[in-house]
Parts: structure tokens; C-alpha cells; sequence
């Protein structure tokens, strides 16, 4: 029993570990056979047969602890993108407003911005074919970073019916760009605040171990070379990152970066 209770341990860690089917593009993705499961499965039980079981424990555990870092790395990198689309964003409705305000072609003034920020190529193309641009706008804010986009399509398609002027419309909406902007660093400030304070709690455990041991206790003894040791540690760090994940999400999730 007791082997199969860590052969299971192990297995789950190596499932967080293997890349899933969902980092596969999603047209891709039925055509590959899901071998993550039946590799974990395998891994688990080699580990029985090679290892005993607290071993096998602290294995998972070290699995684990490595596919969250590596989790919590991409959301960084993730998280960093979408700031840097947002502020893309910006920049690019202000060069619209600017150039057009110049007396350039909606046209012109698109495929100048498409150079700057390569990721509205799909839009200077909709609006050289006489596509509807506005609907080519909200396609791309559905890209974490870029929802404010929609502003920018509200104010072309008001212009576009209406017959005012795009360089105004687009003034106006850099002007609310603008303004969200700010507002979103003052949150970020504030939410950094909070991340650095949950972050040293969850590291005061640590800090407690070793003034445990500066005492003359074992702790780290109790952790690692007992089964209710192995288990407090496989709960309390399972904790901190239940604690820290749902901290950054709603930070991505109130910053616009989902």
C-alpha cells in the first residue's frame, strides 16, 4: 500500500513536470497521442522499483517545486509581454492621432504603425483590403495586454458612421489610453505591495526551520526522515503555492494580463 501511495506521489509531480497536450497550438493537438499520463505512470513505478519510498517522496516533492518555478517563470514572462503590448497600445494611438492629424491616409498611418508594432500587421491589412478594421481591432485586444484596443475600434467605427474626424476621435482615445495607463501603474504599485508581502510570509516557514535548528532542534530531520514530516511538507508547500498562484491571478486578472 505504502508503495503505491508514493508510486502515485511521484506520478503526479512527473505530470506537472511533462508538457501537456495544451501547450500544443489547438489545431494540432488531436492529431498527437496524450503519452503524459501513461510516461508519469511509468516514471512512478520505476521510482518504486529503484528507490524506497521516502526518497521517492522527497523526489516528487523536489518535481514539484521545480515545475512550479518553472510555472511561476513563464507567468512572469507572460505577464511582462502583456505590460509591453499594453504600452504598445498607447504608443500606437497616439502615432495614429499624430499622423493622420499630418494629413496621412487612415491606410498610411496604419502600415507606419504596423512597423513599430508588428503585431497590427493583420489590421493594416484589413484596412488596405477595405476590411472592417474596427472588428480587426477587437481580434487583436483579445490578446492578453491589449483589451484597451477596443476603445481605439469604438472610436474608428463612430468616425467611420458618423463622418467626424478620425485624427479627433483617435485624440480623444489616446487621451483615455492615457488615463487607464496611469491608473494601471498606481494598481500595479499597490498589487507589487501586496505580492512582496505574501511572498516573505511565505518564506518566514523557512526562517522558522533554521532558528529551529540554531536551538538544537531537527527540524529539517523531522520533515525529511518521517511520514508526518513528509507530509507537512508536501501540505504546507502545496499551501504557499495554492497562496501565491491565486495572489497572481487576480493581479493578471485586475491588470488586464489574461
Amino acid at each position: 500500500m505504502t508503495g503505491l501511495i508514493v508510486a502515485g506521489l511521484a506520478a503526479v509531480a512527473a505530470a506537472l513536470v511533462l508538457p501537456g497536450a495544451t501547450a500544443l497550438p489547438a489545431a494540432d493537438a488531436p492529431r498527437l497521442p496524450r503519452l503524459g499520463a501513461p510516461l508519469a505512470v511509468l516514471l512512478g513505478v520505476t521510482a518504486v522499483v529503484l528507490l524506497d519510498g521516502r526518497r521517492i517522496v522527497l523526489a516528487g516533492v523536489g518535481l514539484a517545486v521545480v515545475a512550479a518555478v518553472s510555472r511561476e517563470v513563464a507567468r512572469r514572462r507572460r505577464s511582462a509581454a502583456a505590460e509591453g503590448r499594453a504600452e504598445q497600445v498607447l504608443a500606437m494611438c497616439e502615432a495614429l492621432a499624430s499622423d493622420l492629424r499630418a494629413g496621412q491616409p487612415p491606410v498610411t498611418a496604419l502600415t507606419a504603425a504596423a512597423e513599430d508594432w508588428p503585431e497590427l500587421a493583420t489590421v493594416a491589412s484589413a484596412a488596405a483590403l477595405g476590411a472592417d478594421v474596427p472588428t480587426a481591432l477587437r481580434e487583436l485586444g483579445r490578446r492578453p495586454g491589449a483589451g484597451q484596443l477596443r476603445i481605439v475600434a469604438a472610436a474608428w467605427q463612430v468616425a467611420h458612421r458618423s463622418g467626424a474626424g478620425l485624427a479627433g476621435a483617435l485624440a480623444m482615445a489616446a487621451e483615455r489610453l492615457r488615463a487607464e495607463r496611469a491608473t494601471a501603474r498606481v494598481v500595479a504599485t499597490e498589487m507589487a505591495a501586496a505580492q512582496a508581502t505574501a511572498r516573505l510570509l511565505a518564506a518566514l516557514p523557512l526562517g522558522v526551520l533554521l532558528l529551529g535548528g540554531s536551538l538544537g532542534g531537527d527540524p529539517f530531520g523531522f520533515l525529511l526522515d518521517t511520514l508526518p514530516g513528509l507530509v507537512c511538507l508536501c501540505v504546507g508547500l502545496g499551501l504557499e503555492y495554492a497562496g501565491l498562484s491565486w495572489l497572481a491571478r487576480i493581479s493578471d486578472q485586475v491588470l488586464g494580463r489574461r
